[in-house]
């Protein structure tokens, strides 16, 4: 038996599935080939994702911690708790707090978000991954869209700034391809290039953190050859200012600050510049810096005053909004009370400080918080603060470990959904095709049985109604049964974003930057940048205890200073002011000399957990996480930092 079904994983793709069934328990899962974006094929991930399935080590049931052991529950005996906890606090609102991410993508999974706003509790602002970047698109042209993605393959050249294509998106990474063999020229930009030989025609290795730089040394002999059009910048505010800010740089400073050469920028000049359209593609990399929102918006802004903005093989490319073709107004309480916000960036910080009230009660769901956000100690020390936890998870990682109730969830082809893309404008029907094991329930069952259980009640939208409500918006011209007969539906959007140069601020015109900050030097005792990037076959930190054996790895350029005085046979240690990790030190002939790379989301209980020794440091806007600010060394040395 076979089903289509799409996934729900926090990744661009989203990619239509097709399901093989035997005797109802999941066999196989590969691309839909019927489906226009995914054609067929998917990434690691999803084969993954069976084992993660059939794991032995999941959650079965509500546990309930008894001192150093765990108690199991029924779930009337673990909704009752909860209905406790959460009425001694109904009056004081503000002393729960609620912590979600995007574990898993879905309409029904706001439910939650909308059980916690009627509720009134604290919530979190910002992001741990995209936020700043997100930002820029918004402070530039007022909102955050893209072209059609099949419009790239009318572009003469793409730039690349930090997209790992290896590992990010294989469908962009395919448009990309089809791009080359059709002629199109492909720049990247970036401090690590591993895996990505197949998808440029020419690469720029960049000291980590100076993209806007490189990108302001561009504009720069943009303005100065007098190669801004006149109409572009009518199109624009703060024109005089930004031009005046850009003319007391001097192009030599910024090419050094760099770590390029002359001949890089010239390449950079050439491809915006040279007959025919430029598309920009901006990874989530470059916004993970103190100054990540600043590197965007001035590679937004040379991909505008170089022309290649509001026209086809043109565009800027970056991150979408996963529910944006949604109405999703049915997910906002209608009282909107003012609600206490803790920053996800400074996650740990932030509940430690909170104060009148402090929190009582903390409920997370769709994020191992303690594993992903900055600074893992002091996020454990703010969690040990508060008297009562619970954490809606399928396993045991590093934040469930530390609840004091823990709910099971079901997870990815367990539960019914309809999801959207930040990457493609197709909406999706996603089935359950198998049943939860033990008794695992959704994020929407548990709010759900929760609110009726309360006194007054909380009466959420049943899944149904969610999926139907999100469906009520002019641009999607297709019911909920009907989905569900057609399993996908694209969402008709402008080809072109930005045509004619109309952006979406109220007066119709492009923001360009205010400021330029030169990149500071690297901490005395700590010569390299940390670069804790993604995995080929995993999201996040949901990566199965049988795949974290040995020590965790990181890469260094084979050129690398810390060489010299590294004994790689003793045992090696990444140290940062905040602690330190045992790894073991591979080559990486692709990587920037000043970084070391380390590939994130192995778990703290099984001997990873690269953010314990990461900072935690807000981006300049949007309240994203600057986790590529944080510099380390590499020693033999095993005297331990004290936290």
């Amino acid at each position: 038996m076979e089903m289509i079904t799409a996934c729900t994983m926090d990744c661009p793709d989203a990619c239509s599935l097709v399901v093989t069934l035997d005797g109802g328990r999941t066999v196989k899962l590969r691309g839909n080939p019927e489906h226009p974006f995914t054609a067929g094929f998917t990434c690691k991930k999803i084969k993954k994702h069976l084992q993660r399935l059939q794991s032995p080590d999941r959650i079965l049931h509500p546990m309930l911690r008894q001192g150093d052991r765990w108690q199991r529950l029924s779930w009337d005996a673990a909704l009752d708790l909860c209905v406790e906890k959460i009425a001694a606090l109904r009056e004081n609102p503000a002393a729960m707090a609620h912590v979600r991410a995007s574990g898993a993508k879905g309409v029904t999974k706001e439910a939650v978000a909308l059980f916690f706003d009627c509720l009134g509790a604290s919530r979190t602002r910002g992001s741990l991954c995209d936020a700043a970047g997100i930002m820029a698109y918004h402070y530039d042209f007022g909102s955050r869209r893209n072209h059609h993605l099949g419009d790239i393959l009318n572009a003469r050249r793409i730039v690349n700034w930090g997209k790992d294509l290896s590992r990010s998106s294989i469908h962009m990474a395919s448009i990309v391809r089809k791009a080359r063999k059709s002629g199109t020229a492909v720049l990247l930009i970036s401090p690590c290039h591993e895996g990505n030989r197949s998808f440029r025609d020419h690469h720029i290795l960049i000291r980590p953190g100076t993209d806007r730089l490189l990108a302001g040394a561009v504009i720069r002999r943009l303005i100065g050859n007098g190669e801004v059009d006149g109409d572009i910048v009518a199109h624009t505010r703060h024109w005089p200012a930004f031009k005046e800010l850009l003319s007391r740089q001097r192009e030599d400073e910024l090419i050094q600050a760099c770590g390029v050469t002359t001949a890089a920028v010239d390449l950079l000049y050439e491809y915006y510049k040279a007959e025919g359209a430029t598309a920009t593609l901006v990874g989530a990399g470059l916004q993970r810096y103190a100054r990540g929102g600043e590197n965007v918006r001035f590679i937004n802004a040379l991909a505008l005053l170089s022309g290649n903005i509001g026209q086809s093989g043109g565009g800027s490319y970056f991150h979408l909004h996963s529910t944006g073709l949604f109405n999703m107004q049915w997910a906002r309480s209608p009282e909107r009370p003012k609600r206490r916000s803790l920053q996800m960036a400074t996650f740990g910080r932030d509940l430690m400080a909170a104060k009148k009230p402090e929190i009582g009660l903390l409920w997370v769901n769709g994020v191992n918080v303690v594993n992903q956000a900055p600074d893992s100690h002091r996020v454990i020390k703010a969690l040990e603060k508060i008297p009562f936890k619970i954490v809606v998870d399928a396993f045991f990682n590093d934040t469930a470990s530390r609840a004091d109730l823990v709910l099971p969830a079901a997870l990815m082809l367990e539960q019914e959904d309809v999801i959207g893309s930040y990457l493609h404008n197709f909406i999706q029907y996603v089935p359950q095709v198998v049943d939860p094991p033990g008794e695992a329930r959704t994020d929407h069952w548990i709010v759900s049985e929760l609110g009726r259980r309360l006194n007054p009640a909380v009466q959420l939208p049943s899944a149904r109604q969610c999926m139907q409500a999100a469906l009520e918006d002019p641009a999607i011209t297709i019911g909920l049964d009907k989905l569900r007969q057609r399993g996908y539906f694209e969402v008709p959007v402008s080809d072109i974003a930005y045509a004619g140069l109309q952006f979406d601020h109220p007066d119709g015109r492009a923001r360009l930057p205010l400021h330029f900050n030169h990149e500071p030097p690297a901490p005395q005792g700590y010569p390299l940048r940390l670069l804790s990037l993604i995995r080929r076959d995993a999201v996040h930190s949901q990566i199965m205890p049988q795949d974290q054996q040995g020590l965790p790895r990181v890469w260094v350029a084979p050129h690398c200073t810390a060489l010299e005085s590294l004994a790689l046979t003793a045992p090696v240690f990444l140290v940062s002011p905040l602690g330190r990790l045992r790894v073991e030190v591979h080559m990486m002939e692709d990587l920037h000399p000043e970084a070391v790379a380390y590939r994130r989301g192995d778990w703290m209980a099984l001997g990873g957990g690269i953010n314990q020794i990461v900072a935690d440091q807000p981006t300049d806007i949007g309240v994203g996480a600057a986790y590529y600010q944080q510099y380390v060394r590499l020693e033999n040395c095993s005297v331990r930092v004290q936290h």
